[in-house]
């Protein structure tokens, strides 16, 4: 059978999923987990993290849920193998974390829910370096 005998029917979206614009609804309990994420943080002062990338989330999807949390007052840019952004909601303690690799392209998605994303504390041996390079350019006042 050659390809042009297969038939092919269109099946024009439903008025419900139309008005929707590509709205799983998957993305409003993300709400709900994240208050209960940030009531944890609170009691606790563990972090958590939700794999936006894991979830079945369509891009209109994403578009609300990003929407819906706002943008914050602070916003991280990395550069390491590829860009990583990390930007504060309108909700303080939500980060919004973008992975990127060295060909502009969304390796990893992820919302965090902390006081301040791992990624951004300096360790300990990038401190004592600091430490060391304070100390050199006191040497040489």
């Amino acid at each position: 059978m050659s390809r042009d005998a297969i038939p092919i029917h269109v099946i024009p979206p439903t008025s419900e999923s139309a008005k929707a614009g590509g709205l799983s609804g998957n993305a409003p309990p993300l709400l709900r987990e994240l208050s209960e994420l940030l009531r944890k943080l609170l009691s606790t002062g563990e972090s958590s993290a939700i794999d936006l990338s894991a979830l079945p989330l369509t891009p209109a999807d994403l578009d609300w849920l990003r929407e819906k949390l706002g943008e914050g007052e602070i916003a991280v840019t990395l550069q390491a193998n590829g860009e990583s952004t990390l930007n504060e909601t309108a909700c303080p303690g939500v980060w919004w974390v973008t992975h990127r690799n060295e060909q502009d392209s969304v390796t990893a998605q992820f919302i965090d829910v902390t006081f301040v994303p791992e990624l951004v504390k300096a360790h300990r041996q990038d401190v004592e370096t600091g430490l060391e390079y304070l100390e050199l350019l006191i040497s040489d006042l």
